[in-house]
């Protein structure tokens, strides 16, 4: 019989175990191995189908408890704990040791990966998202987390006998949970409000999450407030139709600016400096921190230039089809109301607009546009995908070349405590360490996977089939001593899940070899609208069941952080095939490599910066091929030959102790060289370093003096944009040179500009130079800054400057003119460029 109603009763600990309720309060424990060894002794097997300490201690036995609170040993080790987390909280870290940087952080993502026992996170998004938060608790700095609590998570997957994906959408219990409410001094709970056409109102009431030092702010809509169809705003992510999203991204980006003000006010915490959008999902933060701002007496474009100056903006998609569109019309209703007082609702389009649309296209909102326009740092993910981000958005930055686009890279990192495993992390130096025992621990991680593996294929036949009892074979599924390739990720049809398949004859031979056989451990979700990437998950299913194979090949159901952390340990290769340059980053291939897993991966996201020829094998890519079919044969056939004569040969060459010494010396020079450059402590440090500390910088200057700053670079913004349809090169003299130039030679050159109604100071001159390619496009250029000469009035002003030709081969110049203001972060800020 179903239950009409649930909820979590905590238990009442014993004094002597009051420690553990402290612990189980602070998500720390996600990656700290001590506190998940001191939980897993209290009661290994509630443990083991928990991996969530409020459960577990909502589950454990009173005897148990009672036997626990008499056990010294015990007692003492969780105290001990607790005074370990209370240090950690309180004890200066790396961002102590800073001067000038920001107070407060706001850091805003729709999704957040932190441990299992939280799922609301549907992929690499939320796990980096959870990642910058812990990397950012362990180096002390001052990050606000903010984000949704979706009732229901993402979906649980489960594969029905046919092979076909379906989604059920457990409900969670934030009583059951690490979070509580935060609460407004006479104890209710504190709230948002956004308003919304035809005079209704969207409530959410905040819960706060500790994760180590950082607290996370997650919006909850389900709340008696609400009427019944505003109460499911949050109810999935990713799920619903435009309007549902639309209202999603409101409530996260309007009321989670809000929410971190309120936060900020009953915790007596600085209010954020820096604003930091994760995709383009928060982009409407920017508005309300606007709306804030025209509230204490700024103008729209003012408060705009205050509003970017904290802001950053991260692009995670690599694609035009990633990004949120809504249509014009449904954002126009939404803002025609007091939702924002004081913001134009054409001020809020123009933002969103797409200007390269087609003319006969409907109104698009862009959310990523809207984002760019709204921050004055942006990056993307990985040094590749921060060349296709600037290439896809150039259309933002009119006449500008790719390169000037300012959108910068941080590639990602993850957090090493959550994603190393703890044989690993136990090693000693690794020059300490023999070849035998590396492998020795590898092989132990590879049998738990195994382990693993069965115990979910068996948990998912149990559900499937009720009363039947598993298949005899299950107990064969996998081999601990076979070469184990792992692949799991979202499955959307540019990441390729089925290229495997391409030939299958050839596959089979690869998993069924006598003496190099492989195995192949498959995971992933694909979107519940998106049945193409279904069908690839059935396809895949339907050949893992062949009689020769099934032992060989399977796809495990409901990829989850649990499942992650024995699945990139145990694998030998991690293996990623999208379709370049399509992945933006891909740190599923980061976390196999901190583990001693060599990668096998189109040089795509973050592999194509670091794949060295020593940390595993890149799959060439047909850029080339003909159409999408010959690509993929290509690419398949070149994936296959690796494995083949490559790959599989190299694992299995053994010496007399049955040690592949070859392999292990790779496994070691991959733990050695990569763990520390993909650590997500070094992506935050860049964070912190480009794109933190000068918006923090570039916001102060900006709001000095009662905002003067903010009105008169708004002024100046306004003047030179209508002033600009003027500006051009009038003419360009150079010399020094000899008819035919030598190396070392100086060239002079002299730039005549007109500038309107402008003055020099308003505008930088620059001489661009270098290479010439095809079509007499510069390469590889230099900019030279030309020096004023003169400006009489009513005559164009003379620039002037000299460049020595230290490069030998084809060279070429133009002159070119931007906007110059010390408020300005890059030349292409405004958009506007002259050129000769």
């Amino acid at each position: 019989m179903k239950a009409i109603r649930r909820f979590t009763v905590r238990p009442v600990l014993p004094q002597a175990l009051a420690a553990l309720d402290e612990l189980a309060a602070n998500l720390r424990w996600s990656w700290h191995q001590p506190t998940i060894d001191l939980f897993r002794d209290a009661d290994a097997a509630a443990w083991d189908a928990l991996a969530d300490p409020v459960g577990l201690l909502g589950d454990i036995a009173p005897e148990r408890l009672a036997d626990l609170a008499a056990d010294e040993s015990f007692v003492a080790r969780a105290n001990a704990l607790r005074d370990d987390l209370r240090a950690y909280l309180a004890e200066p870290r790396w961002y102590q040791s800073l001067t000038d940087a920001p107070r407060s952080i706001a850091y805003f993502s729709p999704e957040f990966g932190i441990a299992a026992a939280l799922p609301q996170y549907s992929g690499g998004l939320g796990i980096l998202a959870g990642d910058h938060l812990k990397s950012a608790s362990d180096l002390g700095v001052p990050i606000v987390g903010v984000g949704l609590f979706y009732r229901a998570g993402y979906f649980r997957q489960a594969i029905s006998r046919d092979g076909w994906q379906e989604e059920s959408y457990p409900v969670l219990d934030p009583d059951g949970l690490p979070m509580r409410l935060v609460r407004t001094p006479d104890g209710a709970a504190a709230c948002v409000v956004l308003a919304l056409p035809e005079g209704r109102a969207l409530t959410a009431r905040i819960w706060r999450l500790d994760v180590g030092r950082v607290p996370l702010l997650l919006l909850d809509t389900d709340i008696p407030e609400n009427a019944e169809e505003l109460r499911g705003v949050t109810d999935r992510l990713y799920g619903g139709g435009g309007e549902h999203r639309l209202l999603q991204e409101l409530l996260l980006g309007i009321g989670g600016t809000r929410a971190v003000k309120l936060f900020s006010e009953l915790e007596d915490r600085p209010e954020p400096e820096v604003f930091h959008s994760n995709e383009g999902h928060a982009g409407f933060l920017g508005l309300e921190r606007a709306a804030d701002l025209i509230g204490e007496g700024l103008a729209f474009d003012a408060a705009l230039r205050v509003v970017r100056a904290g802001t950053v903006f991260t692009t995670h998609t690599p694609v035009p089809a990633g990004i949120d569109r809504f249509d014009a019309g449904l954002v126009e209703r939404y803002f025609s109301t007091d939702l924002l007082p004081g913001v134009d609702v054409a001020d809020v389009l123009a933002l969103g607009a797409e200007p390269d649309a087609a003319p006969d296209a409907p109104a698009s909102f862009n959310m990523a546009f809207m984002g760019l326009r709204l921050a004055q740092r942006a990056n993307g993910v990985s040094k590749l995908h921060g060349e296709v981000s600037r290439a896809m958005f150039q259309p933002l930055w009119p006449g500008f070349d790719a390169e000037d686009v300012p959108i910068a890279s941080v590639t990602n990192g993850v957090h090493a405590p959550t994603w190393t495993d703890p044989e690993v992390a136990a090693l000693p130096e690794l020059d300490a360490v023999s070849d035998g025992d590396l492998w020795a621990v590898k092989r132990r991680m590879r049998e738990h996977l195994v382990d693993d593996a069965r115990r979910r294929m068996s948990a998912a036949w149990a559900e499937e089939n009720p009363g039947i009892a598993d298949p005899a074979w299950y107990r064969e599924l996998l081999d601990p001593d076979v070469l184990t390739i792992g692949f799991a990720r979202r499955v959307p049809t540019y990441k390729r899940l089925t290229l495997m398949l391409h030939d299958e004859e050839r596959l089979r031979a690869l998993l069924t070899h006598p003496e190099r056989p492989v195995q192949l451990v498959i995971a992933g979700k694909s979107h519940p609208a998106d049945d193409e990437g279904k069908r690839l998950i059935q396809r895949l299913v339907e050949f893992s069941q062949g009689l020769d194979v099934r032992h060989r090949i399977v796809f495990l159901p409901n990829y989850d952080i649990g499942m992650a952390q024995h699945l990139y340990p145990g694998c030998d290769i991690w293996l990623n095939n999208p379709l370049r340059p399509l992945e933006a980053c891909g740190t599923s291939g980061m976390k196999a490599a901190m583990n001693g897993a060599l990668n096998l991966s189109i040089l795509d996201g973050w592999w194509n910066e670091y794949y060295d020829d020593r940390n595993g094998w890149a799959i060439p890519s047909a850029d080339s091929a003909g159409d999408g079919a010959e690509r993929d044969a290509l690419e398949a056939a070149s994936l296959y030959d690796l494995l083949e004569h490559q790959v599989a040969p190299r694992y299995y060459e053994r010496d007399a102790a049955g040690v592949p010494t070859k392999w292990v010396a790779d496994m070691r020079h991959t733990l050695r060289t990569l763990s520390p450059a993909l650590s997500a402590d070094r992506m935050v440090r860049e964070y912190v370093e480009t794109l933190y500390a000068p918006a923090a910088k570039a916001e102060r200057a900006i709001s000095a003096s009662g905002y003067q700053p903010a009105r008169d670079l708004a002024a100046w913004v306004t003047r030179v944009e209508a002033a600009w349809p003027s500006v051009h090169v009038a003419h360009v003299e150079s010399g020094g040179v000899d008819a035919t130039p030598q190396l070392g030679e100086d060239l002079h050159v002299r730039a005549y500009v007109e500038l309107g109604d402008l003055v020099p100071d308003d505008v930088k001159v620059e001489l661009v130079h270098g290479h010439l390619g095809a079509g007499d496009q510069l390469t590889g250029i230099r900019r030279l800054r030309l020096d004023l000469e003169s400006h009489d009035l009513g005559a164009p002003a003379t620039f002037h400057g000299t460049v020595r030709l230290d490069r030998s081969g084809s060279f070429g110049y133009t002159v070119r003119i931007v906007p110059n203001h010390a408020l300005l972060a890059t030349p292409a800020e405004l958009g506007l460029l002259a050129t000769a």
